[in-house]
């Protein structure tokens, strides 16, 4: 059924991309009245192009603004392989400047993202009314407030870009106002969305999308605009959980497996990948090590950058709990159970031997350390020894992919975005910053009801009180390598804290710069504090 849908997505976009990613291209060239979209299937092929652009980044530029910058994942030097002048660095150091290759790639891609629904529902003005263009104008709004969203929650004051096609710079808009938009553009979108889950909406907004970027929004609202709003965090939270479509799946691990899609009953939303036709996810690529080639039977050998540091690891460590499971920590092994041996000498195995045998040949057994100490501190380099190879827990969140495109490296893995247990933790949090508990299909929902359903699922153990401070950990187990760690960090005021070699407390680090290149291009853009 996933590859049936990935075709379906693939082709879809094929079908528009040709004539919808030339924002140049007058839009009476490409459309003519005989030839709009009059169809559910012609408004989804023309809307193709966005989704395209969603998965281009998604799951590695803008998952690394969100990631890098906090204590789940980074990517230290290794004798200088993977250092890239820096640029994981200084996000792990909060010391990132407005001309960061991130920063303005990422900028780009949202906002590309912005201009294409844009584009595509202007096209879709002058096709006859309907149903189909009802729901697919919907989708567009709800795809361009969610475009917005990203924005506003990395950038802070950013363009509210409406229209496609006009000369004139963009207005910069401060958080409040983006947060009023994204808001109205959501609840007007709602009756035009499609209630229906599964294969038919997978990949594509529907009214549940729609309620879980407000769970988000209002959730954040205290940081975002000054006043919070839990009560509306738990409204939005339960317009999802009392509808009864989502349900959390009894394994934990299956949601990022390869062959995740629309069978997974949890995720509300989720980024599409294909390892041969919708690249994007290369997680497998940058995150495991040579040696487990053949475990995971791969087509390629990975490379040993990504991983996390030790006191993000160290909070995985309640008895049971499935999500330890998720990392890969001291010694390995094969899928036989033999052990994974390394064939290296003395000096290949520790840098700083200096015995009598340097050059002599050994076996080591590779073994994942969580800790990472320093070989040089200017350039976050832990060595490229075995040892320093080995430093830093492997990450297999989204397994491995052993049918992954041997020459790009893409995996099939979608990304989850938004998903039921999120929703339900984000509800309890709001509950223990003040909301009412609510009831939901006959059952009293308090705050320690919904983390233990979190917990139980994970076979972890339950808990018999919880508080807000207890929060943030529980986000850590449940959601990590979500990209919604900088978000939750700045909710719960730790963003400033110190991990990993990570010293920096200020607190404008909070938001992105505006990109240099988009201040030359826009005079209108003041840049953000601090910069």
């Amino acid at each position: 059924m996933k590859n049936r849908i990935r075709l379906s997505v693939v082709l879809l976009a094929v079908a528009a991309v040709s004539s919808c990613t030339n924002l140049d291209v007058p839009i009476e060239s490409v459309y003519t009245e005989e030839n709009f979209p009059t169809t559910s299937e012609g408004f989804i092929a023309a809307t193709g192009p966005v989704y395209t652009q969603l998965a281009s980044q998604y799951a590695v530029q803008y998952w690394r603004m969100q990631e890098f910058s906090t204590d789940e994942a980074i990517i230290p030097a290794r004798d200088g392989n993977y250092d890239d002048g820096g640029q994981y660095r200084v996000l792990h150091k909060h010391t990132w400047n407005p001309d960061h290759t991130n920063v303005k790639s990422v900028w780009e891609w949202g906002f590309g993202g912005i201009n294409t629904t844009n584009r595509i529902m202007r096209l879709f003005e002058a096709a006859p009314e309907s149903a189909a263009k009802t729901t697919a104008i919907s989708e567009m709004r709800t795809m361009r407030a969610l475009f917005h969203f990203f924005m506003m929650d990395l950038y802070g004051n950013i363009p509210l870009v409406t229209t496609w096609g006009s000369s004139e710079p963009p207005e910069q808009k401060t958080r409040q106002e983006v947060f009023a938009f994204i808001e109205t553009e959501l609840k007007e979108s709602i009756p035009g969305l499609a209630a229906e889950t599964g294969a038919l909406t997978y990949g594509r907004p529907t009214k549940w999308l729609a309620y879980a970027i407000l769970t988000k929004l209002y959730l954040n609202a205290g940081y975002y605009t000054g006043t919070a709003k839990n009560t509306e965090t738990v409204a939005m939270a339960d317009s999802i959980l009392a509808n009864g479509r989502y349900a959390l799946e009894e394994s934990f691990a299956s949601i990022f497996l390869p062959d995740n899609g629309p069978q997974i009953k949890e995720i509300i939303f989720a980024v599409p990948y294909d390892a041969n036709q919708i690249n994007g996810n290369q997680f497998s690529r940058f995150g495991l090590h040579t040696a487990l080639l053949n475990k995971f039977e791969l087509p390629f050998r990975p490379s040993i950058a990504q991983s996390t540091i030790a006191s993000f690891y160290a909070k995985f460590n309640l008895p049971g709990d499935e999500r330890n499971d998720t990392w890969l920590a001291g010694k390995q092994y094969e899928r036989n159970g033999d052990p994974i041996l390394i064939s290296t000498t003395n000096k290949g195995l520790d840098n700083s031997y200096s015995g009598p045998n340097p050059n002599a040949a050994i076996q080591w057994h590779l073994e994942f350390f969580p800790e990472m100490p320093l070989v040089r501190e200017e350039t976050m380099d832990v060595g490229n020894d075995e040892l320093g190879k080995a430093r830093g827990v492997r990450s297999i969140k989204y397994y491995p992919d052993k049918n992954a495109n041997p020459q790009s490296r893409h995996s099939n893995n979608d990304v989850p975005v938004f998903r039921l247990a999120d929703i339900m933790l984000m509800k309890a949090e709001a509950i223990l910053r003040g909301a009412a508990p609510t009831t939901v299909n006959g059952e009293l929902q308090t705050a320690l009801v919904l983390v233990n359903k979190v917990r139980d699922r994970a076979k972890a153990p339950l808990l018999n009180a919880v508080a807000l401070n207890d929060m943030l950990d529980e986000r850590a187990r449940e959601l990590a390598w979500e990209a919604w760690r900088r978000n939750d960090l700045i909710r719960f005021g730790k963003y400033e804290d110190s991990w990993g070699y990570k010293t920096n407390n200020d607190v404008n680090m909070r938001l992105y710069p505006i990109p240099t290149s988009e201040r030359a291009l826009n005079p209108k853009l003041e840049q953000n504090l601090g910069y």
